[in-house]
C-alpha cells in the first residue's frame, strides 16, 4: 500500500529537475558580497511532495562582518534584489518573495551561524534544522535508528489529508518540520501512527532529552499547546507551541482510524462538499504574507458568522476554502427573514426598563406580562448583510 502512496506523491526525477533547475538558476543570479546562497526548507532536506510550489531560498551573511548588522541584512537584501521586483514581507526579520513559473521562492537573509548561541534571529537557526534532519534520514530503511526519506513524505501526506498540515496562525496545525522531529523520533510514518493514536491530553517529547522537566523549565507562554516538542536544535523552544487542540484531536483521531482500516483513503484529501442552497461569496485576497492573509480571511469569516447569529438567521453549516480565491459558503436555515422582527422587553414589574423600553420603541405591546415590539430589520436577506460585513472589515 505505501509503495502506491509514494508513487503519488513523491517526486519524479523529472520534478527534481525542474524544480532544481528553476531555483539553482535564481539562485545564481542573486549576487551579495560575503555571502553565501543556498537551498533551504524540505527542498534542502529531500522530505518535499509532488506537488510542493513553495520553496525557501537562505542568503547566509557571513557572521564576523555582518553579527552587529543583523537588523539590517534586509535592506542589504533588498537591494540586490531589486532587479527581480519581489514582494516585501514581514517577520521578524524581512524576507522577499518572488513567483517565477508557478513556484513561489521566499528569499530570507539570515547569519550564517556554527551554532544556536551565535544567532541574532529565529530564522538564523533554519539551515541547523536542516542538518539535524538530514543527519537522521537516509534513502534507505531504518539505516541503525535512521528514518527513510520516504517516511516522511507519508506523514506529511497523511497530516495533509487530514487537515492538520501547516503552522499559520489560521491553521494552528503540525509545522512540516514538526512531522519530521515527530517521524524521526519514533522511527518510521507507522510507528509515529501508533504512538500518536494513545497520545493523551498533554504529550511532551523531548527527542535529544535536552530537558529534565520541559513543563518547568521552558518559558510558560511556550507551554499551552497540547503537544510539547522540544526543538532538538534549540532546546528553549517548543517547536509545536502554535498547535491547537483541535488539530491534536483530529491527528489522534485519524491514527485510531487508520489503523483500524489501513487504506491509501487516508492520504488523499477530500474536497469539502459545499451543500445545495448555501450562500457562495468568493473574495480575492490581496499578495502578501500567507499566513498574515489567512488570518485576517479567517478573522472576516467568523465576524460574518456572528453578525448572522446576531441578525437572526440560524447557521445550520458554514466554511471556507482558500485556493487562488477565497470562498466563504453559508447554509442557513434560511436565506431571507421576515421584513419586521420581534423585540423582546423587560417585564412590567420592572417599571423604569418598561418606561425605556417604550421610549425607544413607539409600537410596544403587552404579552404575558412582558413587554414587545415589532421592529423593522436593517438586513432581512443574508446575502446583503454579508456583503456589508465585507465592506466594512476587508
Amino acid at each position: 500500500m505505501f509503495e502506491a502512496i509514494l508513487k503519488k506523491i513523491k517526486p519524479s526525477v523529472e520534478d527534481e529537475k525542474k524544480i532544481f533547475s528553476l531555483t539553482n538558476d535564481l539562485i545564481s543570479k542573486i549576487k551579495i558580497k560575503d555571502t553565501k546562497v543556498i537551498i533551504g526548507g524540505s527542498l534542502a532536506k529531500n522530505t518535499w511532495l509532488k506537488d510542493t510550489h513553495d520553496i525557501d531560498i537562505f542568503v547566509k551573511f557571513n557572521y564576523d562582518k555582518f553579527k552587529d548588522k543583523s537588523h539590517k541584512l534586509s535592506i542589504f537584501l533588498e537591494k540586490a534584489l531589486k532587479k527581480f521586483k519581489p514582494i516585501k514581507l514581514h517577520g521578524s526579520r524581512d524576507y522577499f518573495q518572488i513567483e517565477k513559473q508557478n513556484y513561489n521562492f521566499e528569499i530570507v537573509p539570515i547569519l550564517d551561524i556554527k551554532n544556536i548561541q551565535q544567532a541574532r534571529n529565529i530564522t538564523d537557526i533554519s539551515p541547523l534544522h536542516v542538518s539535524w534532519v538530514k543527519k537522521h534520514c537516509n534513502k534507505r530503511k531504518m539505516i541503525r535508528n535512521v528514518v527513510s526519506y520516504d517516511d516522511i513524505r507519508l506523514t506529511k501526506a497523511f497530516a495533509k489529508a487530514q487537515n492538520v498540515y501547516g503552522a499559520e496562525s489560521y491553521i494552528q496545525g503540525f509545522s512540516g518540520y514538526v512531522l519530521e522531529i515527530l517521524t524521526i523520533h519514533y522511527g518510521s510514518f507507522l510507528n509515529l501512527i501508533k504512538s500518536a493514536s494513545k497520545w493523551k491530553e498533554k504529550t511532551i517529547i523531548d527527542p535529544e532529552k535536552q530537558l529534565k522537566n520541559p513543563l518547568i523549565e521552558l518559558n510558560k507562554s511556550k507551554i499551552h499547546s497540547p503537544l510539547i516538542l522540544v526543538d532538538p536544535v534549540d532546546k528553549t523552544r517548543n517547536a509545536s507551541a502554535v498547535l491547537s487542540k483541535e488539530k491534536y484531536d483530529l491527528f489522534i483521531k485519524a491514527s485510531k482510524e487508520f489503523l483500524k482500516n489501513k487504506s491509501e483513503r487516508f492520504f488523499v484529501k477530500k474536497e469539502e462538499k459545499i451543500p445545495k442552497n448555501s450562500i457562495i461569496i468568493k473574495i480575492s485576497p490581496p499578495k502578501g504574507k500567507k499566513d498574515v492573509i489567512g488570518s485576517k480571511l479567517n478573522s472576516l469569516f467568523n465576524k460574518i458568522k456572528k453578525q448572522l447569529s446576531l441578525h437572526g438567521f440560524v447557521i445550520k453549516k458554514a466554511g471556507w476554502i482558500w485556493k487562488e480565491k477565497a470562498c466563504f459558503w453559508f447554509n442557513l436555515k434560511s436565506n431571507k427573514l421576515t421584513a419586521k422582527m420581534l423585540v423582546k422587553g423587560p417585564p412590567l414589574d420592572k417599571k423604569e426598563h418598561v418606561i425605556k423600553f417604550k421610549k425607544k420603541h413607539k409600537n410596544a405591546f403587552v404579552k404575558n406580562n412582558i413587554i414587545y415590539a415589532k421592529e423593522k430589520r436593517r438586513f432581512s436577506k443574508a446575502r446583503d448583510l454579508i456583503k456589508d460585513t465585507i465592506k466594512k472589515h476587508l
